[in-house]
């Protein structure tokens, strides 16, 4: 082990506990502890990583396309959490045909990236109506211009009642922002190193992220004087720190190489 420590770029940390201390050490981040031999992981509400099996599909992703939402289905009631029903309509109701021609995704595609959709609350004049209205803050981040947009739907009317577009705003990544991330870093010359890394720690070839690995990510902003300049826009820029982990196997040391999803760029930062 001694050995794959000190040839290779990423390096494999060896053992759950000295992965977890030593990277929560060194970047101030509490990293989860190893799932068992079994490990499924899971994500929080928003789709960010927290040790998941990003093996939850694999295959080419298809070309978004703006649908009609669909006629209502579930509702819940109150502070119900939201039904899959609700949740995929004003998915649907908040992302206009305008919105999607002009956005732009993690991967460059049409359509700003999807992030999260969440129950809103209450209007402070509503808090003691039982009848008032459920909405619910669906959330995109729009990489053609680096703008967060979060557009609140009233479940009962299916309107689009208010729309916020903030910049320099950069809530925790997506689970598809954290691949997208990590397919940028083993295609670019940097992520050699985690490729070398995987394959000794398991035989293979690390070709399909999804599959072979458990994603965990922060958001990486610039701390001037404390990086190369390629990462003085990162905050405004979409900026990630992977923390990528075998699946039922060791971390793998990244956390030198910070992927710009604003530029689709694979920085090394500085010693």
């Amino acid at each position: 082990m001694r050995k794959i420590v000190h040839r290779h770029l990423g390096k494999v940390v060896a053992g759950a506990g000295l992965a977890v201390a030593g990277t929560a050490v060194m970047v101030g981040i509490t990293l989860p502890g190893t799932a068992g031999a079994d490990e499924s992981g899971g994500t929080n509400g928003n789709g960010t990583a927290t040790a998941q099996d990003a093996g939850q599909g694999s295959g080419a992703v298809k070309p978004g396309v703006v649908e009609e939402a669909p006629a209502e289905g579930k509702k819940g009631t109150g502070s119900d959490p939201l039904t899959d029903d609700e949740t995929k309509r004003v998915e649907q109701l908040a992302l206009t045909k305008q919105m999607f021609n002009a956005g732009e995704n993690a991967e460059g595609r049409r359509g700003p990236e999807r992030l999260s959709v969440d129950l809103a609350d209450p209007d402070a004049k509503e808090l003691d109506d039982a009848n008032a209205p459920r909405r619910a803050d669906v959330t995109f981040y729009d990489y053609r211009n680096d703008t967060l947009v979060t557009r609140t739907v009233n479940l009962d009317t299916g309107k689009v009642e208010q729309t916020a577009s903030r910049q320099g705003v950069q809530p925790p990544l997506s689970h598809d922002e954290n691949v997208q991330a990590l397919k940028l870093l083993i295609g670019d010359p940097l992520g050699a190193g985690l490729k070398a890394d995987f394959k000794d720690a398991t035989g293979k070839e690390l070709t399909d992220p999804e599959q072979q690995l458990l994603l965990n990510s922060a958001v990486y902003r610039a701390t001037p004087g404390a990086q190369p300049a390629a990462l003085d826009k990162c905050g405004e820029h979409r900026c990630v720190r992977l923390f990528p982990k075998v699946k039922n196997g060791p971390w793998i040391d990244a956390r030198s190489l910070i992927v710009d999803l604003s530029t689709r760029k694979v920085v090394k930062l500085g010693r």
